[in-house]
């Protein structure tokens, strides 16, 4: 019979700081914490951390209300007074120190600054800058992107090539391709560029 492979609180947090976003650091701490280390014997964890799941979706998704940073700051502190086991308690600081980094108040205000969260940004082409090579437009696995190649490197009247904002999922794989930087991600809320040229901003 395989033993059951044990996690520990310490290394699923050292896997959640490879995300850059707070936000998103959180969720998918809390999310790991209840597939495995969450043993479920004391209430203000078990029922705190599915609170804090929902609360973070919420987050997360574009849904977020101004309830929602407060509360999981209450589930923290819960969590740190009434949890049982150290697990717990260190959960709770861990949600208490993403959320003191003030990025949580940033989104319920329709911003995330590290470009993590996908409903809150937006990929745009550059249209001065995209020479219609057509790269995007192959490696897009979601046929997101629409236009015309340019077959020759003079010839106009092509169509200039746009994100379907609907089936872009953010994935990043045309950024990756473009050999002139004309793809940009943009906060939805805001328009400015987050990454790739800082100057470009949707119009």
């Amino acid at each position: 019979m395989e033993e059951k492979k044990v996690v520990k609180v310490e290394d699923i947090k050292k896997e959640a700081e490879e995300k850059r976003c707070p936000v998103q650091r959180a969720l998918f701490y809390v999310e790991e914490f209840l597939k495995g280390p969450m043993c479920g014997r004391c209430y203000p964890c078990a029922f705190g951390s599915y609170e804090a799941k929902v609360r973070l979706l919420n987050i997360t998704e574009g849904k977020a209300r101004e309830d929602d940073v407060g509360a999981l700051r209450r589930i923290a502190d819960e969590m740190l007074i009434s949890s049982f086991c150290k697990k717990g308690k260190d959960t709770a600081r861990f949600l208490l120190e993403w959320l003191d980094s003030g990025v949580f108040q940033e989104h319920i205000n329709g911003i995330c600054p590290d470009a993590e969260c996908v409903e809150y940004i937006r990929y745009w082409i550059i249209p001065g800058k995209c020479t219609n090579c057509g790269k995007c437009k192959r490696v897009c696995r979601y046929h997101a992107i629409m236009g015309q190649t340019r077959k020759h490197q003079f010839s106009t009247g092509y169509l200039p090539y746009e994100i379907r904002d609907r089936r872009c999922t953010c994935c990043g794989d045309c950024v990756d391709v473009c050999p002139t930087g004309a793809i940009v991600v943009i906060q939805r809320k805001t328009g400015e560029a987050v990454k790739g040229e800082e100057e470009a901003v949707a119009r």
